[in-house]
């Protein structure tokens, strides 16, 4: 599975779907601003609706070939945060890779569009700032549903503001990053539009995105292998591995 896949799925999941809040008080000690979660859910429903799926189909116009090679620019912009992280955490040889991933796809690889490096079995290594933080002991905070920005806790989102600092993105200007953030949100969402069901099986959306997001969350900081943890949505979290199966390679 590319690494950039799961963190925009959760991200384009929480700018659609329907949303059906449950009648029992709102009690998940890792939420506890749900009431106000689910209002910003339900605007980011109609933004879907109105705004990013209409945008989505009409980008998936676009030649595949056409659209993997911007894809790929834009994710090759983001290896010398992956570098920086894996250094700060002590993954030399992940660091190495990322290193190397990045000179090829620059080079050989005309600034990224096409991705040499994964044949030669280079493969994708990333980490976030946010992914840093969590492995030193920084608390996650609360569960967040942001405005046009889905779900996230603050070490994670505050993790992507500082990984936004290093080179090359830290020297190019607002209407080229909203692009690249654009460009990876549209090809999440025509992903998701075939896998909609999934979410759509769940009692409630919201929980279904919420259990799958900790879940992708947990999986990213502890690279895969999370210490067991007794949930009371067992569940939902069974629904969200059968979504993420989707698309391993």
């Amino acid at each position: 599975m590319k690494a950039y896949v799961v963190p925009l799925l959760i991200f384009v999941l929480g700018l659609s779907g329907c949303a059906t809040a449950p009648d029992d008080t709102y009690a998940n000690p890792r939420d506890p601003f749900e009431e106000v979660n689910r209002d910003v859910w339900d605007f980011n429903e109609a933004l879907d609706e109105n705004v990013l799926w209409p945008v989505a189909r009409t980008y998936g116009k676009i030649p595949q070939p056409v659209r993997t090679g911007i894809l790929n620019a834009a994710e090759n912009l983001g290896e010398p945060s992956y570098l920086v992280n894996n250094t700060l955490q002590g993954k030399f040889k992940d660091a190495g890779v990322t290193f190397w991933r990045f000179l090829i796809n620059s080079t050989v690889g005309v600034l990224g569009i096409f991705d040499v490096a994964t044949p030669m079995g280079l493969s994708v290594r990333e980490e976030g700032f946010g992914e840093t933080l969590a492995s030193w002991g920084v608390a996650d905070g609360p569960y967040l549903m942001l405005p046009a920005m889905g779900p996230t806790v603050p070490v994670d989102r505050g993790g992507d503001v500082v990984d936004g600092l290093y080179f090359p993105l830290d020297d190019l200007n607002t209407p080229i990053s909203i692009a690249r953030f654009t460009v990876k949100a549209l090809e999440m969402r025509i992903r998701l539009q075939e896998q909609q069901a999934l979410m759509e099986n769940s009692l409630d959306p919201y929980s279904f995105v919420r259990e799958a997001y900790f879940q992708n969350w947990r999986d990213k900081v502890h690279d895969g292998n999370p210490p067991v943890e007794t949930s009371e949505d067992e569940g939902l979290e069974d629904l969200g591995d059968d979504f993420y199966d989707q698309f391993d390679d």
